[in-house]
């Protein structure tokens, strides 16, 4: 697991100790910021069930303005603070340890990129989908969201205010993105 490109570009992140996470895989990263493109240039991003830390990493490496980490476990909080401070990025992020639901009752910020990433086949992607929908400002004008789910999680899911636009299947990962209706892409 390492930082595809930009100013972290081939750092090698540390993993989080145990099973716990499912630190996503570098072919896929990969891909998913080829599919973003300049767009995460200046971007906020919250990276939602955070592990090890390696998305809004790889964005911030990539010239995001701004990562927020929110991650409940201990030793994850722990990897993620080393491998901001591998690849000097500590100043443009901020580490939450919280459970995700809790902090998605907080005020809302808006942020360009809110990517998802729970554990496996606990239902986490919808209940927090959902929570994002009750509360479209935790979406900039231009905002989205992506989940990353095992392909046989995937399910149609009511939502309000989002809706789905695009879905790529990596091998036993699948991507799915999530914009508010209002927008026209």
């Amino acid at each position: 697991m390492r930082v595809i490109s930009g100013s972290a570009k081939g750092i090698h992140l540390q993993a989080v100790p145990g099973s716990g996470t499912r630190p996503i895989m570098d072919r896929v990263k990969e891909s998913l910021f080829n599919i973003l493109g300049s767009s995460i240039v200046d971007a906020r991003v919250l990276d939602l069930f955070a592990g090890t830390g390696s998305v809004g990493i790889e964005a911030l490496s990539r010239g995001a303005a701004l990562a927020v980490f929110v991650e409940k476990q201990s030793k994850a909080t722990r990897t993620i603070q080393a491998n901001l401070r591998r690849t000097h990025l500590q100043a443009q992020a901020h580490i939450v340890k919280a459970d995700v639901f809790k902090f998605l009752t907080r005020p809302p910020e808006p942020y360009d990129l809110i990517y998802i990433a729970p554990p496996q086949y606990q239902g986490l992607w919808r209940k927090t989908l959902r929570a994002l929908d009750e509360v479209p400002a935790w979406f900039a004008p231009d905002g989205l969201a992506i989940v990353q789910i095992f392909p046989k999680e995937l399910e149609p899911l009511p939502l309000d205010h989002l809706h789905l636009t695009d879905q790529r299947k990596y091998g036993s990962t699948l991507l799915c993105f999530y914009e508010p209706q209002h927008q026209d892409r």
